[in-house]
């Protein structure tokens, strides 16, 4: 077991899409999976019925969150008893599944994953097919492209591809699995600092830029917006820790010292905005810097048509409002930590501009939405270390950030010829807008 990696959390995983039988089993009254051999490397030689308390969830891009229950799942060989009453050499295992919300709702080609965690429970995940946290989790555990029957099972989680990081904990996170980091070095750093308080989104992504003095904001864009975002991350959930526990030791008590479930009710809830606010703007604060730093000119949520506020502007506003100004040499760039169906939004917020930019640290998007940004004429930008959780096929479309600074560098100076990355991506764009028509649908 290596800490920062897969193995701190899990002992291993199984994984395979579910058949059309399988899927009836898990929907009706007889919840039992038969041909499970595979699991035997998962789960070891059952000796009777071997009960395993689970956590049961089924994950769609549609819900907000996913359905989770408790259940047990029942581990055996239904010919053991044979073989030692009667001496049949023959074993025949089984795994059977309780009633579950998740179970009712799977289907043929939905991802089934049986995580079996340190603490012995183990995450059984129902992903529907196509989805993109399942092609997500499938990314995560190393799992991708399933092409066998039966299970895929995957005991060791301590490679290199296993380690946990800044996207990786936060898928799963998204599926209920917390992870620990810290860096209690910069504690009491952060206290004195901060006034034992939590300090504006600017002022903590600025402190924790600071904190890595070896980073040079020139030399590698992806790896240095990665690097920002691991360590703010990091150092926020130290400072966090620590006030919640505060909190806690301090308990909940209103004026006549009754327990104040509101109040407490109020603190978790501003836990939870305050983590889901402070993703998005930590991103746009140290993209800022990024490109102030590559001498890039531009704006930040200036105002476009009908009140539109497009996260970043290049040159910037004032280019954008000129009517004179080449609109070829006019960039919008739309920020989003996590897309799903949001990236739509990016297509209304600059009417000059009409292929849209937007950067995202979202894995394995998957083929179907890819494709319809291409017909939408948007874009899409990711680190480069998260070009392997796409398809080959989406790889050779993506952009990374080092290709997009490069795009604005060049349309910034018309007079240089484009690069060859630059101008296959814009052949890609053209092709795929003629194969359309031409009508964006």
């Amino acid at each position: 077991m290596k800490a920062g990696y897969l193995s701190e959390y899990f002992n291993g995983v199984a994984v395979k899409k579910l058949s059309r039988v399988e899927a009836d089993v898990l929907s009706s009254n007889q919840h039992e999976f038969n041909g499970v051999e595979g699991l035997r490397h998962l789960l070891g030689e059952p000796n009777g019925k071997v009960y395993y308390p689970s956590d049961i969830l089924y994950l769609s891009d549609e819900a907000d969150g996913p359905a989770a229950e408790e259940g047990s799942l029942t581990w055996y060989d239904a010919r053991q008893k044979a073989r030692i009453e009667r001496g049949i050499q023959r074993w025949e295992y089984r795994l059977y599944f309780p009633t579950t919300r998740a179970s009712g709702l799977a289907a043929a080609g939905d991802l089934l994953v049986i995580a079996q965690q340190r603490n012995g429970r183990l995450l059984v995940i129902v992903a529907e097919q196509g989805s993109v946290i399942g092609s997500q989790i499938e990314w995560l555990f190393g799992t991708k492209n399933l092409d066998q029957p039966g299970f895929f099972v995957k005991s060791e989680l301590d490679e290199q591809s296993d380690r946990i990081e800044y996207t990786s904990r936060r898928i799963l996170e998204s599926i209920g699995v917390e992870i620990e980091t810290s860096a209690p070095s910069y504690l009491d750093t952060m206290l004195e600092k901060f006034g034992g308080r939590f300090p504006t989104t600017r002022d903590f992504s600025a402190y924790s830029r600071s904190t890595q003095p070896e980073i040079d904001p020139t030399g590698n864009p992806d790896k240095v917006l990665m690097a920002w975002m691991e360590q703010e991350e990091i150092l926020f959930r130290t400072l966090e820790r620590h006030m919640i526990a505060e909190q806690l030791s301090a308990g909940f008590v209103d004026a006549d010292k009754s327990v104040d479930v509101d109040g407490f009710i109020k603190f978790s809830l501003s836990v939870q905005n305050r983590r889901k606010s402070r993703v998005g703007l930590a991103f746009e604060n140290h993209l800022e810097v990024l490109f102030a730093a590559n001498r890039l000119q531009y704006s930040r949520t200036a105002v476009t048509e009908n009140k539109a506020k497009p996260d970043f502007l290049f040159p910037g506003a004032a280019a954008y409002h000129d009517s004179t100004f080449d609109t070829g040499r006019l960039t919008m760039l739309g920020v989003k930590s996590t897309c799903k169906d949001r990236w739509r939004q990016v297509l209304a917020e600059a009417d000059r501009i009409p292929v849209k930019h937007l950067l995202t640290l979202e894995a394995a998007i998957s083929v179907q939405q890819t494709d319809e940004m291409i017909s939408k004429k948007l874009q899409l930008i990711v680190p480069q270390q998260l070009h392997n959780s796409y398809s080959a096929n989406q790889q050779k479309w993506l952009m990374n950030l080092s290709t997009f600074i490069e795009l604005l560098r060049e349309r910034l100076q018309p007079q240089t010829r484009p690069s060859a990355r630059i101008a296959g991506l814009s052949r890609a764009l053209a092709l795929s807008t003629v194969h359309d028509g031409g009508t964006g649908r």
